[in-house]
């Protein structure tokens, strides 16, 4: 899998040598889904282990409640500029530089007995983010023949559902069972680990020279590019203000101590929404999309009569697993399909904007937490759906068009 060649420099959608027709090429595909489970879970940990984080440290849980803030912050930041610094990499060297840079991260992180070198340590692990996910999606669609693609993300993004229902749980009760610094070295011997599988399995591609790379001013003005970042800016501000604080929602409920259970309700419908999605992205993007949106909304109205039925809650958490799993595979590849030759730089907005969401989506729902209380949660899901649905369903011809066009074909 070692010669590739490629029709112009840096073609983000082109299959270079892929496997046989039909065939994908998984051991590469799952070194990436494994990248992807280590972004979403280096992320994700803190919330895990937040109590003993902040004794051992010397803070308050709301500043040590911020490590995950930093992170996206990071993110945010840096996507843009250091994809362009590094336009002209070898991917497969960009990509090692990045898991290289969740071990350091994350080995600072578990040693760090100062509250700001953590800080420190978890705003590199964000830059380091920000560098996987403007690649993993284009390199997924680069393995495979073009009506390959959406299979081939939908199996690299099964790393994020992963993360959330098994990898935190297990990254808690290690916290609890060893100490969290024990925690994050598992997660600095995985990151090592998969450098080792990503050299063995992985394809090499080229860069593409700074001048080849579209400016963001010209990528949005690409028809769809536009709809699909603002579907992806509002639609994870939604699910952040949720999920982050769902745990506080449940206790307004009284299931404070179903919170665990709950979330991996939410977490096996999100596997199995990512399975589906897998299965018929290529054919019934917009469907899934528009559906997605839907059962995400009347998730969000269950949420908000809950009150006393718990069934109630298992259903509507099941409803938004269905509803949100499938979203990073569909928005990573309408934004490239939509990009066609500024997909690269459309890619990297998209995770810009994804962290600026989560970002944002922390602090507005703190916000709402402290001044309507937790009841105000899934109506403010509700009020900001509503738009998305808008701009989808008018998005046909481009953006979310009824019938796939990946581009490079």
């Amino acid at each position: 899998m070692s010669n590739h060649t490629t029709s112009k420099a840096g073609s983000p959608t082109r299959a270079q040598n892929p496997g046989p027709a039909g065939k994908l090429p998984l051991p590469a595909l799952l070194a990436l889904a494994t990248a992807v489970f280590v972004t979403s879970l280096t992320e994700t940990l803190p919330a895990g282990v937040l109590p003993a984080m902040s004794a051992d440290l010397g803070v308050g849980e709301p500043a040590m409640g911020q490590s995950v803030t930093i992170y996206a912050i990071g993110t945010a930041l840096t996507a843009i500029p250091l994809a362009a610094a590094t336009a002209g990499w070898r991917r497969k060297r960009l990509l090692l530089t990045a898991v290289a840079g969740f071990a350091l991260a994350n080995t600072v992180t578990a040693v760090s007995t100062h509250y700001p070198l953590t800080m420190a340590a978890r705003f590199l692990a964000g830059v380091a983010a920000g560098l996987a996910w403007a690649l993993l999606a284009g390199f997924a669609r680069r393995m495979v023949p073009v009506h390959l693609q959406g299979k081939a993300i939908a199996v690299v993004m099964t790393g994020i559902p992963l993360a959330l229902s098994l990898g935190v749980p297990a990254g808690t009760f290690l916290g609890a069972a060893l100490g969290w610094q024990v925690a994050f070295l598992v997660m600095s011997a995985l990151a090592v680990a998969l450098l080792a599988w990503i050299v063995l399995t992985v394809p090499d591609h080229p860069g593409r020279p700074s001048g080849d790379r579209a400016p963001i001013r010209r990528t949005l003005a690409v028809p769809g590019v536009a709809p699909v970042l603002f579907v992806t800016l509002v639609l994870v501000l939604a699910h952040t203000i949720l999920y982050t604080y769902v745990a506080a929602f449940l206790d307004h409920l009284g299931m404070g101590g179903s919170t665990g259970l709950v979330l991996l309700v939410f977490g096996g419908a999100s596997l199995l929404s990512v399975w589906f999605t897998g299965l018929h992205i290529d054919r019934r993007l917009r469907t899934l999309t528009l559906a997605g949106i839907v059962l995400f909304a009347v998730a969000a109205g269950a949420l908000a009569v809950a009150a006393d039925s718990t069934a109630l809650v298992y259903a509507a958490a099941t409803l938004w697993g269905l509803g949100w799993g499938g979203a990073p595979t569909l928005l990573q590849t309408a934004v490239g399909d939509a990009g066609g030759e500024a997909a690269d730089t459309a890619q990297t907005m998209l995770v810009s904007l994804w962290n600026a969401a989560m970002a944002g989506g922390g602090v507005a729902g703190g916000l709402l937490l402290d001044l309507l209380g937790a009841a105000a949660l899934p109506w403010s899901v509700l009020l900001l759906l509503a738009p998305v649905l808008i701009v989808v369903a008018a998005a046909r011809a481009h953006g979310f068009p009824a019938r796939r066009v990946p581009s490079g074909t």
